[in-house]
């Protein structure tokens, strides 16, 4: 290799790196407007709602026991046994859960940013079987001393309730009460239930409608032994999350609907609720959980994010269609040129996330790849000094912006595609280069010019 030649790939190879400057800055600014998107998002949440987890219901009953342990006297070192009271609770999950909810989603702005809420309407039954004794054992029922039982369902933010709450209860209505009562459950409300004893064996169907306001998820913990769950939203693109997907359901332009059914041997909740009454995690039980997010997936931050992995390709590219040219046309192309091409390129990135923003991602794209298509073209029309040569440029660049685009949108195919592109523009390089000799290559002064009709003066 003639050492000019090696010069001009030294000179191009520096621009590369040169052009990551401004490609980190405008990476940079694309985490910090996430950034600032998502302090917006949680403050217009902080204003109406947060995302809402619906535990329950589940019967609570308050006890005291009395247990004999042995202490020790501080004065005289004597040991004795001492009768003290302990405190806690018996929780009964339902034999049977069932949810139907239909969710309406509505967007609020703040500035140029936009959240979405849903609207959940749930209609929730099931069924109880409190055990006699409460499942203990009658050698072991004087030891006990019960408080009034209590039905209480979780809901991680009560300010999301819209409508008055009203229990069915065999028959009977009985209106809801604040408050969870139990500690680790967080907020939500309770019901009474005087008619539950520990004489008496009891089966309790429950009903009741919560209408529930949230922000980006609506979650729901399978608490029955048998727990169905019907959801049906009009937004098209969910996001099912948890421990359990749907069994089934369908998703097209106007909503989704899906069902999701389990069992006490799939959650195996017993145990986790065990676990966390005992004084463990309770995240192992709230883990349990599964519902859809109506957060966008794949937002303009994330999509312009992951062009911008591509720009250092696309700029190699680019230059290396200048240097084709260099080499068969013999035409002399000043790293000036190369620099203004290159820093041209990085502003594609530049005004694709700032019209993203107001217009979406497509739209953002068509527009930034087009003015970027045209100012090169035009440029290297006078670079190139022809018409042909420029518009053939032109072409090439539109070409890498329209497999760019299908490598953001196929992601699940962007490595199979992304590794067929640069197979083939290898084998195009290696065509058109077969027959050149390189080291010749910068030995000869460039031939005079001359133009016809299809060139530029």
């Amino acid at each position: 290799m003639n050492r000019s030649l090696a010069i001009k790939l030294g000179m191009i190879a520096l621009l590369i790196l040169l052009l990551m400057i401004p490609l980190l800055m405008i990476n940079g600014l694309i985490d910090e407007r996430q950034s600032l998107r998502d302090g917006v998002l949680q403050e217009i949440a902080s204003s109406s709602s947060h995302s809402q987890q619906l535990i329950g219901p589940m019967i609570v009953v308050p006890f005291r026991k009395d247990v004999r342990v042995w202490n020790t006297n501080e004065k005289t070192g004597v040991r004795f046994l001492e009768t003290v009271e302990q405190s806690g609770e018996l929780y009964f999950l339902p034999e049977q859960f069932e949810l139907d909810g239909q969710v309406r989603t509505e967007t609020r702005a703040r500035g140029i940013y936009e959240a979405r809420l849903f609207h959940a309407e749930n209609r929730i039954d099931g069924r109880f079987k409190v055990p006699e004794r409460y499942g203990l054992a009658a050698k072991d029922l004087a030891d006990y001393r019960f408080d009034e039982p209590y039905l209480s369902v979780g809901i991680s933010d009560i300010r999301g309730i819209e409508n008055a709450l009203t229990l069915k209860l065999n028959q009977q209505s009985v209106d809801f009460l604040p408050g969870s009562r139990v500690g680790w459950l967080g907020q939500g409300v309770h019901v009474p239930l005087p008619m539950v004893n520990a004489q008496n064996s009891a089966e309790l169907t429950f009903g009741f409608d919560l209408s529930l306001q949230g922000t980006g998820e609506l979650q729901i913990l399978p608490v029955g032994k048998t727990s169905k769950v019907h959801l049906t939203a009009d937004w098209p693109h969910p996001s099912f999350i948890g421990n359990y997907l749907p069994v089934s359901r369908d998703i097209n332009e106007k909503g989704f609907s899906a069902d999701w059914q389990t069992s006490f041997f799939s959650t195996n909740l017993e145990e986790a609720l065990q676990n966390c009454v005992s004084g463990e995690s309770c995240e192992t039980f709230r883990s349990r959980a599964f519902g859809v997010s109506f957060i966008d997936p794949v937002d303009q931050y994330l999509k312009s994010d992951r062009a911008i992995k591509y720009a250092l390709l696309f700029i190699a590219l680019t230059f290396a269609g200048f240097f084709l040219f260099e080499v068969l046309k013999s035409l002399a192309v000043h790293p000036v040129q190369y620099a203004l091409v290159g820093v041209a390129l990085a502003f594609f990135y530049l005004l694709l996330l700032s019209l993203s923003e107001h217009i979406g991602f497509a739209p953002a794209y068509l527009l930034s790849a087009s003015a970027c298509v045209l100012l090169i073209g035009f440029y290297v029309c006078h670079v190139l000094r022809s018409v042909n040569h420029g518009l053939g440029f032109s072409a090439g660049l539109a070409a890498l912006y329209a497999l760019l685009y299908g490598l953001l949108s196929a992601e699940d195919y962007a490595l199979l595609m992304g590794s067929l592109l640069l197979f083939g523009l290898l084998g195009v390089f290696m065509v058109l280069t077969r027959k050149l000799d390189w080291y010749g290559v910068g030995s000869k002064p460039a031939p005079v010019m001359t133009f016809d009709l299809g060139e530029v003066k």
